[in-house]
């Protein structure tokens, strides 16, 4: 018999391999802040930052720094746009060569799994605008539908007329008025309302309870509070036990729809970008700038870092001094990127949305984030975190950049899906079904949630039926049928 020896080889291969350290991660966050929690923990690492400080602001009165800004329509492309936040005599790019750790502040990357969001808990905004997607795919309603959302109060109304918004997008109110008719079926019930009274209506019109007693009913709040049966049956033409059931009905609804949903983001928006049109003679078209009032300006203390680093200090201190300094000379790197790359996006924005700007939401191109992302030269996470609670100051008004875009359903990590293809795993499922195993709305929802994508039983609803699926009680008995 042969003898068999084993037999070692070594075997060396070039892999890449993409490493997401903590500061790239920061990094990565810090690009999704908006302007009010970017302040906040700037504030944090000020205080435990003995390298840092803060720069004055052009509002503070002697800064000259200019904002950076981009021309958009004309012969200047935006290519190259300076940084203004690093200090006067500071180099970072020779400091930040020797720091050590992790260095890339770049933000194009396909990872979002490690991003934690501000909570938990669904925003009502991001739970309408699901809903507003399914609702329609017109560029210009979606448009329209995202700013009554974002006029919408704590507890769900729309207490504001739409005759200035009409004006604001150039549009009709009669389209406004339709898409808002429509917007009134969103779930929760009774959300966009003008009044208690027409909240509790649109509640009872989902339960198909509004019949014109109780419409009468409600029209008289007063007496309901009051406890005036007698009046109401007289009003309502019905007698005291029914007025008295419809009471019962009445109290049993939500005054405040939008309670349950968590308002943490709801603060005083103020632009981050400006934009403002450039005369003919300077080529036409918009010039768009990063807002003064909202820019963060950190600066290292290059004056105190020579002195604290020539110091006769101790291996332990120099170790943490070198850390501070490195961290100080990372984060002035990342807030200039982070600079750089929002302008970018937002100038793309205004120069495909040129005709919005100009004529109203008629004109208003589908846009997604691809296209965006393509121009720019960064991945599609990344325009989709830099548009993430980032607003437009316009000469129509104030905007949030995400409005430009074709809506998605929100997946885990900051990604969208779009709805064609959430219908498609909707209907593969359905598809697997067997008599002994059908899916309710909650059990699709439940089982998207566990793909990482974050939907309603009610969107469910919507996509099933857009596709032409029927419940889950039609599909169970068509399979009986056929199984006869």
């Amino acid at each position: 018999m042969a003898d068999f020896k084993p037999k070692i080889t070594l075997e060396l291969k070039n892999q890449q391999q993409l490493i997401m350290t903590p500061q790239l991660r920061e990094a990565i966050s810090l690009l999704q802040l908006n302007n009010i929690e970017l302040a906040g923990y700037l504030e944090n690492e000020l205080a435990e930052n003995p390298f840092l400080e803060k720069g004055e602001s052009e509002s503070d009165g002697d800064a000259e720094a200019p904002a950076e800004s981009a021309d958009t329509g004309s012969d200047d492309d935006n290519d190259s746009m300076e940084s203004n936040f690093t200090g006067e005599g500071f180099d970072t790019g020779s400091d930040w060569a020797t720091t050590g750790k992790g260095g890339n502040t770049s933000f194009d990357d396909d990872e979002t799994g490690f991003e934690e969001r501000l909570t938990d808990k669904k925003t009502l905004r991001t739970h309408l605008q699901e809903q507003l997607a399914i609702l329609t795919d017109d560029s210009a309603d979606r448009l329209i539908g995202s700013l009554l959302i974002d006029r919408l109060d704590e507890a769900g109304y729309l207490r504001e007329g739409n005759e200035f918004l009409a004006q604001q997008l150039g549009c009709p109110q009669e389209r406004i008025d339709a898409l808002l008719k429509r917007m009134k079926k969103f779930d929760p019930a009774g959300v966009f309302a003008a009044d208690l009274s027409e909240c509790l209506a649109l509640q009872l019109a989902e339960r198909d309870r509004l019949d014109p007693a109780m419409q009468k009913c409600l029209a008289n709040l007063q007496k309901v509070a009051d406890g005036d049966l007698k009046g109401l049956a007289r009003i309502c033409g019905v007698d005291v036990e029914d007025v008295a059931d419809m009471i019962h009905e009445i109290r049993a609804l939500n005054p405040k729809p939008a309670a349950d949903f968590d308002h943490s983001i709801a603060q005083t928006a103020l632009p981050d970008v400006l934009m403002r049109p450039l005369p003919k003679h300077m080529g036409g078209g918009w010039k768009v700038e990063l807002n003064n009032e909202t820019l963060p300006r950190v600066l290292v203390n290059q004056e105190y870092a020579n002195i604290v680093m020539n110091a006769n200090v101790g291996k332990k201190d120099l170790s943490y001094l070198n850390d501070r300094l490195a961290s100080a000379n990372w984060l002035v790197k990342a807030l200039d990127q982070r600079a750089q790359t929002i302008l970018k996006v937002a100038s793309e924005i205004v120069e495909r949305q040129d005709g919005f700007f100009l004529f109203g939401v008629e004109f208003l191109k589908p846009l997604t984030l691809r296209d965006i992302a393509e121009v720019v030269g960064v991945h599609e996470s990344t325009v989709s975190r830099v548009t993430m609670n980032k607003f437009l100051g316009t000469p129509r008004g104030l905007f949030e950049l995400k409005y430009f875009f074709d809506s998605g359903v929100g997946a885990s990590g900051g990604t969208e899906l779009a709805a064609e293809a959430i219908k498609a795993k909707i209907k593969s499922m359905v598809d697997a079904e067997t008599l002994e195993n059908i899916l309710s709305d909650d059990d699709i929802a439940g089982k998207l949630k566990a793909e990482g994508i974050d939907i309603a039983r009610r969107t469910v609803a919507k996509y099933r039926e857009a596709v032409g699926i029927g419940s889950s009680a039609d599909r169970r008995r068509k399979k009986r049928n056929s199984a006869i």
